[in-house]
């Protein structure tokens, strides 16, 4: 096949991956890009680099596949490059394109304009795959295998910088098909034993990770056959509907849970690699008999010693255990019901008046739609745990814990799917690091209800040096009027002061055809039972 610019080209091989939307910043150095995404698909201009990034990732998150994010090269690639570690830790699927200057002046050091030194060397440190275009010939083909390697489990961004002047070049293309790597998958003997120890559990335990939101039938049916519990980490939520009588979710570190890790006989664990704020710094026991199944080899034994450690995708090694599924003790199925009522009975009490706000959300959304959360205390206390999330594509969060990136993948996500509706929590504080794309939400005007929690600041970091310092340091921030800010943004805005404003406020919200501004004002609200603050140690302490 024969293009006019590479422009074309990157929108055949968009087309071919079935993405419709594109995120970005245009520049003199992506012109030919940009343009041609514009005029044949959807570009949305964002107002920084970083969010460029975070929108392709959740737009890709939400949709199960791939997303597309356009920068700069120079500043604009180093802009991108914090949300590139989002996606590379949370092992989301961005194919990232940015610019180089003229091959002519590539690794020439003579302060090309936006020339960086080693942009190539950036890039790989922060991507799963990273490459340089080197001719008009190529340019096919790097796409495709840096579309293969972002797709290919455990998954992560994978960036192409791509010189102006090829850009701009006549481009030849063999249209080959993207390859996706072949997943590994465990010896016999290594399943035969862990079939044994599944064969013989009566108080049976599954944890969740990311790993295991493609696994989704396999693991209700082992719920199914053999009444285990299953507990989540923050990525692994929705992998089975978190209204299952069997799910206690992401409460493994509360009391109830820990209890019922002491007195499990089998932990199988799936794709998760036990974050330290979801062990408590790696304090959390686990059971001695422990099953883990991961596609990233790395990943076994890593943190917690595997009995059985199974190397392969979460979907064909649950398929090949189930066979040797047997039911739990009835009175250990009831137990894990009893703890999943309680710990959730438990939190909706501690967090005070935000409880109207979490059953406001929940009841005002559809099942499936996404819920994009920033790094706030709404979002770490009860947004990652109490409000139920039913498909793994609506769970939508930072999960390498950077503040800031909450709105950016809302957008991304709402746009993914303008047919549902999509809510982002943020801070003041969050939402201040890219206030900017507030001007994003206006021009594109996506199904999209802002919730901002307004606590003048940090309120995390906030809540830490009230508990253990003996004053505060860079938590109490200026903070915008939002009624005035949403206005002369052309956004409606509505406030919550008051339990009972949350239904009303929020199911009109959400039922509209465009963005909403909603501030909730903590101070009229109301305090938590107890402050929040993070699981993170401090020493000495």
């Amino acid at each position: 096949m024969h293009y006019a610019t590479g422009g074309d080209l990157l929108v055949a091989v968009l087309r071919e991956l079935g993405i419709d939307t594109v995120f970005g910043i245009v520049s003199v150095h992506n012109l030919p890009l940009v343009e041609a995404v514009d005029r044949e698909l959807r570009f949305v201009p964002v107002r920084h680099e970083a969010t460029a990034v975070n929108a392709a990732d959740a737009y890709g998150r939400a949709r199960g596949s791939l997303g597309c994010a356009l920068t700069s090269t120079g500043t604009g690639a180093g802009n991108a490059a914090g949300s590139l570690v989002e996606a590379l830790s949370a092992g989301t699927s961005v194919l990232h394109v940015t610019g180089q200057v003229e091959s002519e002046f590539l690794g020439s050091g003579r302060g090309f304009i936006h020339e960086t030194k080693d942009q190539l060397g950036m890039l790989r440190a922060v991507s799963t795959y990273a490459a340089t275009i080197p001719s008009a010939a190529d340019a096919g083909r790097v796409l495709r295998d840096a579309a293969g390697a972002a797709l290919t489990d455990p998954g992560g961004p994978a960036s192409v910088e791509w010189p102006v002047d090829l850009q701009y070049a006549a481009q030849t293309d063999a249209a080959d098909a993207v390859s996706v790597q072949t997943l590994p998958h465990p010896a016999e003997a290594e399943l035969g034993a862990a079939r044994a120890v599944l064969a013989s559990s009566e108080r049976p335990l599954i944890w969740a990770g990311g790993g295991a939101t493609r696994a989704g039938a396999e693991l209700a049916e082992l719920l199914h056959t053999t009444g285990a519990g299953l507990l989540s980490s923050n990525s692994g939520r929705g992998a089975v509907p978190e209204d299952h009588p069997q799910v206690i979710g992401n409460f493994a570190t509360t009391p109830a849970a820990r209890a019922l890790l002491a007195d499990a006989d089998l932990l199988l664990t799936i794709g998760t690699h036990f974050r330290s704020n979801e062990t408590a710094d790696y304090g959390l026991a686990l059971p001695d008999a422990h099953i883990q199944i991961d596609v990233d080899a790395a990943a076994l034994g890593r943190v917690y010693p595997a009995r059985h450690a199974l190397h392969g995708h979460a979907p064909d090694v649950l398929t090949a255990l189930l066979p040797a599924a047997r039911r739990a003790d009835e009175s250990w199925t009831r137990r894990v019901a009893a703890v999943r009522a309680d710990v959730r009975a438990t939190l909706h009490d501690n967090i005070g008046p935000q409880a109207a706000i979490c059953d406001a959300i929940r009841a005002a959304l559809p099942r499936e739609a996404v819920v994009a959360r920033d790094v706030t205390i709404p979002s770490s206390s009860w947004g990652n745990r109490l409000l139920e999330m039913y498909d793994p594509r609506d769970n939508v969060f930072p999960r390498g814990g950077g503040i800031g990136q909450g709105l950016g993948m809302g957008i991304g996500a709402a746009l993914a799917r303008p047919d549902a509706p999509t809510v982002v929590l943020a801070g003041d504080g969050g939402l201040a690091v890219h206030l900017g794309e507030l001007l994003t939400l206006a021009q594109e005007r996506p199904r999209l209800t802002l919730i901002v929690f307004n606590d003048g600041g940090y309120g995390v970091l906030r809540n830490m040096q009230d508990r253990y310092s003996e004053r505060r340091s860079g938590v109490d921030l200026a903070t915008p009027d939002f009624e005035l800010l949403a206005q002369a943004c052309g956004l409606p805005y509505a406030r919550i002061a008051a339990e009972e404003h949350a239904q009303p406020v929020i199911s009109h919200a959400v039922a509209s055809d465009g963005p909403t501004l909603v501030e909730v004002d903590l101070a009229r609200l109301g305090p938590m039972k107890n402050p929040f603050t993070p699981p993170v140690k401090i020493p000495g302490q």
